[in-house]
């Protein structure tokens, strides 16, 4: 039987972005003699990449974009986010343990995010996880980004897996409709950004630390139960911080 395969989002599930994320769009907000926006905002901004992010900062500031002002910021906020992309990001509590553990369990692990690819692939090497996925998918990796199934179900194959036996891990709406979109079952965290508690958008199964995981993808995907049978073990207690 093939090995089961996970996917998870970035910004939001294995990482908390938000603070860098948020400053990037206040110093391009700061240049336009705009007030900066509070990192509590974070969760009606994020999830849709980093040209919705700054429509979407803007927006809320009053300031309506065209076409060519937005792409001129979009490469501005590249720059600037480049340098600064792990400034304050961390991994959640319990993330390393839950990809080593995966890991050793045998599953396909891979990412698929709204960040674009380069920026996705430079901060999961910052955080030190790289080694740990079979795949990184990006907004622009095969042209389009989620919530379209697409990227999701091109990541799995990417990564030798089959959508077949493979699930997501999301923090938002747009998490939880590709997942639907594909066909996979999906958890989600609810500590990320959405803007709603993440169980009233339907997701299959709810974790509030990266602990619960293992058991969690038992319950959904009964035939990956080889694979997940010793987890809970690796996992071992939560983190003292989370």
């Amino acid at each position: 039987m093939i090995a089961p395969t996970i996917v998870y989002d970035l910004d939001g599930t294995l990482a908390d972005t938000a603070e860098d994320l948020v400053a990037t769009l206040n110093w391009l907000l700061g240049r336009d003699g705009l007030a900066p926006l509070k990192v509590e905002s974070a969760g009606s901004l994020l999830g849709a990449g980093a040209r919705a992010l700054i429509v979407r900062g803007f927006a809320a500031s009053g300031r309506t974009l065209d076409p060519q002002t937005l792409e001129t910021l979009f490469a501005d906020y590249l720059e600037y986010y480049t340098v600064h992309i792990a400034d304050r990001t961390r991994l959640y509590p319990g993330v390393d343990q839950a990809l080593t553990a995966f890991a050793r369990a045998g599953w396909r692990q891979a990412v698929c995010t709204n960040k674009i690819e380069s920026l996705a692939k430079l901060l999961i090497a910052k955080l030190g996880i790289a080694d740990r996925f079979a795949f990184i998918c990006g907004q622009d990796t095969f042209g389009i980004g989620k919530p379209d199934a697409t990227p999701l179900l091109k990541t799995i194959a990417a990564s030798g897996g089959a959508s077949d036996c493979a699930i997501m891990v999301g923090d938002s709406m747009i998490d939880i409709k590709t997942a639907r979109a594909a066909g996979l079952p999906v958890v989600a965290v609810d500590f990320g950004y959405s803007d709603v508690p993440v169980a009233e958008l339907g997701p299959d199964r709810v974790i509030s630390h990266f602990e619960e995981l293992a058991e969690a993808c038992a319950a959904l995907l009964p035939r990956g139960a080889n694979s997940v049978r010793g987890l809970g073990s690796l996992l071992g207690p939560p983190d003292q911080n989370g």
